[in-house]
């Protein structure tokens, strides 16, 4: 059936005139940015085959992308660095990159419609949908605003670091991926707390094995 616009249709019978939809990429990917958009629609806005940008190939994201530009009255866009995800984690960057896009709004949003996450924005109503990105309008086009935005970000990210292949994978932990981390091991923006990224680290620091003499000890070198 695909996402409809029941959600802003009651926003808008509360008062709300400016209702972002609110969605982010690149929560689980072993590196690059956590990415976000928000995405304010005209009232009685129709663009066919607007979806969860998972369910719609990358053609059809990149031809609703251009269309959602085109429509919206605004679109606001916010990232969390790699480094910040390392510091705060993954679901507070995912919040400080919803409320960089929040800020970038202009004019400003009055109602936040929000895939799953829960957020305080300050003077600005906001709610929580789950599966937002499959059930309310305008939080489907913020996810594909989003992800074409972080997907463009890897392919420029891809000719920075050919050998990791983000043209590809997009960061996300594939097979290819993985081998290619272990053989070379984690660039900048690969993120240092995230399981297969940290289990390298750890790996390159611990020392090599050694054989012993019935004598001696042989010392044991640190990598």
């Amino acid at each position: 059936m695909g996402p409809t616009n029941e959600f802003e249709i009651e926003a808008r019978r509360c008062g709300y005139r400016r209702i972002a939809g609110l969605d982010e990429a690149g929560r689980g990917p072993l590196a690059g940015p956590v990415v976000a958009a928000a995405v304010i629609l005209p009232a009685r806005c129709r663009l066919t085959g607007v979806d969860d940008s998972k369910q719609l190939t990358k053609a059809d994201r990149e031809r609703l992308y251009a269309l959602i530009r085109a429509r919206a009255v605004c679109i606001g866009v916010g990232s969390a660095t790699e480094q910040e995800i390392d510091r705060i984690n993954i679901l507070e960057a995912t919040r400080l990159a919803m409320r960089r896009a929040v800020a970038a709004l202009s004019p400003a949003a009055d109602c936040l419609l929000i895939d799953a996450v829960t957020l305080r924005c300050p003077g600005v109503l906001s709610r929580s949908i789950i599966m937002g990105d499959a059930l309310c309008f305008s939080v489907a086009a913020a996810s594909i605003v989003a992800k074409v935005t972080r997907d463009r970000l890897m392919v420029e990210y891809h000719r920075l670091y050919p050998q990791y292949n983000f043209l590809s994978h997009k960061g996300y932990g594939t097979d290819e991926h993985l081998k290619r981390l272990d053989e070379h091991g984690p660039c900048a923006i690969h993120r240092r707390t995230f399981a297969p990224v940290a289990q390298i680290i750890c790996r390159s620091l611990r020392p090599y094995p050694t054989s012993v003499s019935p004598s001696k000890e042989t010392p044991r070198s640190i990598a």
